[in-house]
């Protein structure tokens, strides 16, 4: 996925109000719209560089938008709207080889009155559910994690998920990592004990789950190489 303008270079100041984000450029402060509204746990020191998209629609207020954060040496896509388009992307283009050769790509597609997921795949007989969820957190060299905070939202789609079996569908969670160098991924389970448990819940009923990570650079971020999940 490449970015639409180029990205600007300038330092983190502050994120406040989940929105929005102070940026200090060469010769001004602008405040800039921030795209993730989790905790971007570990993202957030002052002095960051980070990397803006700039928007000249002039219905928008704010005229930058946060897309990258460079914490600990690496790179970090925190575009939450992003990761949908970077997953359609890699499996429009079998980046994602258990997800390759598929019909029909349909994305935000209701399973139930209160669930959607980010896509229905569809070839001959199967139909397969698939969602997504962006990962932005890591503690140790070489391993990101997700969540970064409590999620019943991602309780309530594990659960979902083993619905989906249920009904005679094939289910996928894909946890897509946008930090660079990473070789490992893990469930943060001091963070969201819950999660764990129901991930592991949802994995033996059958939820097939990958992590897969992205390249990143100042043009673009696409699938890069599937990581090994190290959860037990």
């Amino acid at each position: 996925m490449e970015f639409t303008n180029s990205l600007i270079k300038g330092k983190l100041i502050k994120r406040y109000k989940r929105f929005f984000t102070d940026v200090q450029l060469s010769k001004e402060i602008v405040t800039a719209h921030c795209p993730n509204t989790g905790s971007m746990k570990g993202l957030l020191d002052e002095g960051n560089e980070v990397y803006l998209l700039p928007n000249n629609d002039p219905k928008r207020k704010l005229k930058f938008g946060l897309e990258i954060i460079k914490s600990r040496k690496n790179l970090v896509g925190v575009n939450t709207h992003m990761a949908n388009r970077i997953v359609e992307h890699g499996i429009k283009n079998n980046l994602i080889k258990e997800l390759s050769n598929y019909n029909t790509i349909k994305p935000e597609v209701f399973f139930n009155k209160e669930t959607r997921f980010d896509f229905l795949l569809e070839k001959k007989d199967q139909k397969t559910f698939i969602e997504v969820k962006n990962v932005t957190l890591f503690r140790e060299k070489e391993t990101a994690e997700f969540p970064d905070a409590p999620t019943a939202r991602g309780i309530k789609h594990l659960l979902t998920l083993i619905d989906a079996i249920k009904k005679g569908y094939k289910t996928y969670l894909i946890f897509l990592v946008q930090i660079q160098n990473m070789e490992y991924f893990k469930i943060a389970k001091d963070i969201d004990e819950e999660y764990y448990k129901n991930y592991l819940k949802a994995k033996k009923a059958g939820v097939n789950f990958l992590a897969y990570r992205c390249a990143i650079n100042s043009k673009k971020i696409f699938i890069d190489k599937k990581i090994k999940i190290i959860n037990d």
